[in-house]
């Protein structure tokens, strides 16, 4: 199958390596180091267990034309970063392209042939502010998928795997395509666990049930998942917001697989982790926060959902990420030469 992979970062990079040592055509969209790392050396893997892996035989591109059209592509990239690509996306599409997004959170194509009467269509305004997104990435071609495993960026070219290999795959209406199962079974054969799923939405809430509280609790506290987890206040917060996410899930017709309480445990399992939200706030990065949050936030409101509590917690978070730019941008000036 050939293959595109939009981003080379800790999950990309993963599934790329796995996909081209499977034998896959495998051409990685990227640009600046990773570009350069990726091209000289190839992209190497560190296992969980020290060993290596490298694959050599794929491409990287910054051009998408010089890509060309594509069987499968992979949009890779946090949801804040899809529409700064979405206007070339399209030259990797062929007749019959898929696409399979693997971002975190609500995602844009939520409400495709979905929500009933009253939201069927509906805009997630917090992760397609304009529509461009659905606009040029059409939801009929799109492949639902929640990511599950944990890696990291080492250094460009070089991921290091935590561990996890589930990536469960769906068609949005449920179906059981044979365009999905060409998909799962290519992501089998390369090592990954890529089960069909009739309602490809459920997993995602099930997911994001705990990234839309741990994740900015820990980057507002500073703490891990199992200091939140074993900290009544914070627990308490944490189960709030759950509830709410729950009871605006419910009024779309979800069902919860497992409970409140043990998806808490699960969390609290994982030990002394830092989420993703406050690596990419210790690094400086922008954090992935209104896919997480915002997005829950503006469902309650389509429901008419109470969410006291995730919106407090969306407002501290949005402004901390603000206070962040503006420092950032405070050094940047300051960094420049003094004008002559």
């Amino acid at each position: 199958m050939k293959v595109a992979i939009i981003g080379a970062g800790a999950i990309g990079g993963y599934v790329g390596v796995k996909l081209a040592l499977a034998g896959e055509d495998v051409s990685f969209i990227v640009r600046g180091a990773n570009l350069a790392a990726i091209r000289k050396n190839g992209i190497k893997l560190v296992l969980a267990d020290g060993s290596e892996q490298v694959a050599t035989n794929v491409r990287a591109t910054s051009d998408y034309a010089e890509a060309g059209p594509q069987d499968l592509v992979i949009l890779a990239l946090k949801a804040h970063q899809v529409e700064a690509v979405a206007p070339e996306i399209a030259k990797l599409f062929g007749p019959e392209t898929a696409v399979v997004t693997m971002q975190n959170g609500i995602p844009y194509w939520y409400f495709h042939r979905h929500g009933g009467p009253e939201l069927q269509g509906t805009q997630v305004h917090s992760v397609d502010p304009t529509g461009i997104v659905g606009r040029l990435i059409p939801a009929e071609r799109v492949i639902g998928c929640v990511v599950y495993p944990a890696s990291e960026l080492l250094e460009p070219g070089v991921i290091r795997h935590i561990e996890g290999d589930r990536f469960p795959l769906g068609e949005l209406d449920g179906s059981s395509s044979e365009r999905v199962q060409r998909i799962a079974a290519c992501f089998t054969n390369a090592g990954f666990k890529a089960p069909v799923l009739d309602d490809i939405r459920a997993e995602i809430w099930l997911k994001l049930w705990g990234n839309l509280t741990f994740n900015p609790i820990s980057c507002l506290s500073h703490a891990t998942l199992v200091d939140i987890c074993q900290f009544d206040l914070t627990r308490q917060l944490a189960a709030e917001m759950m509830r709410e996410a729950q009871a605006v899930a419910t009024k779309l017709g979800i069902e919860f697989r497992v409970t409140l309480e043990k998806r808490i445990a699960g969390a609290e399992k994982v030990g002394k982790h830092k989420t993703s939200m406050l690596q990419d706030i210790e690094a400086g990065r922008d954090p992935e926060i209104d896919a997480l949050v915002g997005s829950v936030a503006e469902l309650g409101r389509l429901t008419k959902t109470p969410t006291p509590h995730i919106d407090t917690t969306y407002a501290l978070v949005k402004l901390l990420a603000r206070s962040m730019e503006e420092q950032r941008g405070h050094v940047r000036l300051q960094s420049l030469p003094a004008a002559a």
